[in-house]
């Protein structure tokens, strides 16, 4: 796949996602610019559906506004708040233990840096990517099933997990294009590219896609 290929490729999808539901993080910052509850999203959108998290973020951020809120909130009651994300048991332990690090470590603020974001609990390489990305507009490359998924499905990496993924398109795709790159390609995965029988017939970059590992479409 060739560098105009990408570039036709994000061009079309940019047109195309306009159309679908967007991601909720990307939603929340959006309504909020707010790089804390950008990072509380992110941490419990792992594992977790996008209406679930949409549902949760509204009653966790009813009473949870800023970091200084978690301090007043027990864990038990974070479990309830966030209930039913995925894991929500360690996201309620995660969550309790922001304040305190983010204080002592950070003055209090969301970092914007790879390696200080990792410092928090709860977010790896993925969240702390994404933060990067949706919170502060900065470069940076979250990977996540979709990414890794649809970047092997069009040919444009041949590699086995979302880190390696990471890495790969950090070689080789155009900086330009890091911070929007995760958000296209969740709503595409979501909407067309879907795991299981993806709809190939209405798909705007078919002409472009190797389908590696496809086995049946719609």
């Amino acid at each position: 796949m060739t560098s105009t290929d990408i570039d036709s490729i994000i061009k079309i999808l940019r047109r195309e996602v306009v159309h679908y539901k967007v991601p909720v993080v990307d939603l929340i910052q959006v309504q909020t610019k707010d790089p804390f509850k950008v990072l509380v999203a992110t941490i419990l959108s792992a594992r977790t559906k996008d209406e679930t998290t949409a549902v949760v973020c509204k009653r966790l951020f009813g009473k949870v506004g800023k970091l200084e809120d978690l301090e007043h909130v027990s864990e038990a009651e974070l479990r309830e708040l966030i209930y039913p994300v995925g894991f929500y048991k360690t996201k309620a332990k995660h969550l309790k233990e922001l304040p305190a690090l983010m204080k002592e470590e950070f003055d209090g603020n969301v970092p914007h840096e790879i390696d200080d974001l990792l410092k928090l609990p709860g977010v790896g390489r993925k969240t702390a990517n994404l933060v990067r990305a949706v919170a502060f507009e900065k470069p940076a490359i979250c990977v996540d099933v979709h990414v890794w998924r649809i970047s092997n499905r069009l040919g444009y990496v041949r590699t086995k997990t979302p880190h390696e993924t990471e890495i790969a398109l950090r070689k080789k795709l155009p900086e330009k294009y890091w911070t929007t790159f995760n958000t296209m390609l969740v709503a595409f995965g979501q909407n067309i590219c879907r795991p299981v029988s993806p709809k190939c017939s209405e798909c705007p970059i078919n002409q472009y896609c190797k389908k590696i590992g496809v086995t049946s479409t719609r």
